[in-house]
């Protein structure tokens, strides 16, 4: 019998598009006023590189990455680069930080084409409320329960679709699994 990641690497190599939606990894606690600069804890940077590590395993080094511009979003996707390296296009913005489940699907208008794995590293609740809404109703039960339920840090949801993120709107796509940073260890 094929082990849940040997199924999951089989059926993202047989879809045409491939989306990460991922929550960024462990930060400090919010002190009065500064959220936007809160950083990652020891424990976040270890999640992120993990993270990292198993994404590429999986061979889902993305092509093209937008993340929130918070400290903690970019310092955990800073960190996964240094095991990516160049090959992903990476833009950085705000409205990822402050603009909801909008700010997601504007992203998504703006991907290429020619990407075929796509991250975006945010925040809770949007990523999980943007990978519900683009999830279609035949995928995993399980995984849309744990949707459901809100991403632990360092989660990523991963999605697919046969045609570009851009034009499959929503529920137009199928979730396949959430990846924790123990579902590497």
């Amino acid at each position: 019998m094929a082990s849940p990641m040997k199924k999951l690497v089989k059926k993202v190599r047989h879809s045409k598009y491939v989306l990460l939606l991922m929550r960024h990894a462990k930060a400090e606690a919010p002190e009065m006023g500064d959220d936007w600069g809160r950083g990652l804890t020891d424990k976040g940077l270890k999640q992120a590189k993990i993270m990292a590590k198993g994404l590429e395993s999986l061979k889902l080094v993305p092509d093209y990455i937008v993340c929130s511009s918070a400290n903690r979003t970019e310092q955990t996707l800073q960190k996964m680069l240094k095991r990516f390296g160049d090959t992903p296009v990476v833009v950085s913005r705000k409205n990822l930080y402050d603009g909801g489940m909008q700010s997601v699907m504007d992203e998504l208008q703006a991907v290429r084409a020619d990407a075929r794995v796509t991250m975006i590293v945010g925040h809770e609740p949007t990523m999980s409320m943007a990978a519900q809404w683009l999830s279609s109703p035949d995928s995993d039960p399980d995984v849309l329960g744990a949707m459901r339920l809100g991403l632990a840090n360092a989660s990523v949801v991963v999605l697919v679709a046969d045609r570009p993120f851009a034009t499959c709107g929503l529920r137009g796509a199928t979730a396949l699994a959430v990846l924790t940073p123990k579902s590497f260890e």
